[in-house]
């Protein structure tokens, strides 16, 4: 029986980075029209501005106005973008900016239709998408008002090593100690073990957290947020049933390579956990929001304006959110299959079939 084929949307980003770059290599692959049906909302224009730069004889693109006219044998797009629009190369500028808006909002609204299974967002500047539309640090916290679900989105980097989360995202770093409080880190936690479960069918997860101090605070030494809130944040989690370790030392934690024990690691800012997870895992890493009731990711890099038009961007990352869009959807329909029926529980492969 033939595998049914889900409709992903693709926001072409901002389009004077490496988005359509890394969108057109990972859609030229011949097999993989064979996994789902793509639809990029975009440009017309700009796709065939880069597709003529970097020679993308393979692709031919299905212009169309809605997901109602899609082509399950052809990479679709959607112009949502003023066809006067101009690439300017590894700059920012608002055009671009509003252009990635537009990509965004067209495709937030076929989510909210159910036209579509999942989305898999390019990168976007986080500055010139501002206007008074989109007022967030990022897509995260864009697509959680749009789609959360009474509970914290979680920004999660996964690959094949680790799965990432924090509990502090898009925030400045002197604002990270109070933020952080036992009942949020429980609610991270919550969302992170259920996703877990559910999106990664993993049935009993450990999830090791990391301390905010040197050191893990070294028993109040250097810091009491270890004690004070974080402590009492993984009791409250154990209460519920989740299988939580720490605090760690996050220098000692993964140059031990002890983070190779944990389903799930949970960092209590930004770039603790990305710095690792970005060292160990860039080529291949995807940005995934858990904790919504849509499936997003996104590669785990940003738009690189110092390598667009160079042709030199590796289109892994693209591929690999790609596929776990897929992965994501079928884990989730699975695990809704069992609960409505746990008798009707039928074998499963640990990954859907899929080109490396």
């Amino acid at each position: 029986m033939e595998k049914e084929k889900i409709v992903i949307g693709i926001t072409h980003g901002d389009i004077n980075g490496i988005g359509y770059e890394v969108i057109l290599k990972a859609l030229s692959e011949p097999t993989m029209l064979d996994f789902f049906i793509p639809v990029i909302y975009g440009s017309p224009k700009v796709a065939s501005f880069y597709r003529k730069m970097f020679d993308f004889q393979t692709i031919n693109l299905n212009i169309v106005n809605s997901v109602e006219e899609l082509n399950p044998k052809r990479i679709n797009i959607i112009n949502v973008a003023d066809d006067e629009i101009k690439v300017e190369i590894g700059q920012s500028t608002p055009e671009a900016g509003k252009a990635a808006l537009a990509a965004l909002e067209k495709a937030t609204e076929d989510l909210k239709r159910g036209a579509l299974d999942a989305v898999v967002t390019a990168p976007i500047n986080k500055k010139n998408i501002q206007s008074d539309k989109f007022h967030f640090p990022g897509h995260t916290e864009y697509l959680e008002q749009n789609f959360g679900t009474g509970k914290p989105a979680l920004m999660l980097l996964v690959n094949d090593v680790m799965r990432v989360a924090v509990v502090t995202g898009h925030i400045p770093v002197n604002e990270v100690p109070k933020a952080i409080t036992p009942e949020l880190i429980k609610e991270k936690l919550m969302v992170f073990n259920s996703c877990l479960k559910t999106d990664f069918n993993i049935i009993r997860p450990r999830i090791a957290v990391l301390g905010l101090n040197p050191h893990a605070g070294d028993d109040g030494v250097i810091g009491n947020e270890e004690t004070n809130i974080i402590i009492p944040a993984l009791k409250m989690a154990e209460k519920e049933g989740m299988m939580c370790f720490g605090p760690y030392p996050a220098d000692g934690f993964f140059g031990s390579g002890h983070f190779s024990k944990f389903d799930g690691i949970l960092a209590m800012y930004h770039d603790q956990g990305l710095i690792p997870f970005k060292t160990i895992a860039m080529e291949n890493g995807v940005n995934y929001t858990a904790g919504l009731n849509i499936i997003r990711t996104s590669p785990a890099h940003g738009t690189a304006y110092d390598l667009a038009g160079k042709n030199e961007a590796s289109e892994s990352s693209f591929r690999e959110a790609l596929f776990m869009a897929i992965d994501v959807y079928h884990n989730r329909r699975l695990n809704k299959e069992i609960s409505a029926n746990p008798l009707k529980i039928e074998p499963r492969t640990e990954r859907s079939n899929r080109i490396e």
